[in-house]
């Protein structure tokens, strides 16, 4: 059985995400989509949150064999734990395969046993990030086209209460 981690921030999950992970679980007998925690970033959704998000986009797709867990660590580290074979990852531009690069790298010198695979995004999801879609929320645009028809309540919800502070 080939396992793949198919890890990020995910704050919020987009359809680019979606798309990645979709075609990962063709490719694999598990994905495991992982929620990290990254130092230098200050999320909006909690990590709970945000597993909650990826959940509910994840049932909505009905995609079999994938499920969705939470790390604070070093993703080599995750990767032993899990006995995952690939660390998926995907890529929009050549800026992306730059820091992507890297950090293939060190987690091949962290942990040599999991391989990284890079999928490049489709080109209707090339320009899309989650900070994206915070930033056109943020100022009430509209972001129906960037996430999951699912979670789109939870992330205007959140701008109206933070909005109310």
């Amino acid at each position: 059985m080939k396992i793949a981690i198919c890890p990020g921030s995910f704050d919020p999950v987009t359809l680019g995400h979606m798309d990645i992970i979709r075609r990962a679980s063709k490719l694999f007998d598990r994905v495991i989509v992982v929620v990290m925690t990254n130092a230098t970033k200050h999320p909006l959704f909690t990590q709970v949150e945000r597993l909650e998000l990826l959940n509910r986009a994840i049932q909505e797709e009905n995609l079999s064999g994938v499920v969705v867990d939470c790390y604070d660590g070093l993703l080599a580290d995750y990767a032993k734990r899990c006995k995952a074979d690939v660390i998926v990852k995907g890529l929009r531009a050549v800026t992306d395969f730059e820091y992507e690069f890297q950090m293939a790298l060190t987690n091949s010198k962290l942990n040599p046993t999991a391989e990284t695979v890079f999928l490049t995004t489709s080109a209707e999801n090339m320009y899309l990030s989650s900070s994206l879609v915070k930033q056109v929320a943020h100022y009430g645009g509209d972001i129906s086209a960037f996430v999951p028809p699912c979670i789109l309540p939870d992330i205007i919800e959140k701008y109206r209460k933070d909005e109310q502070k």
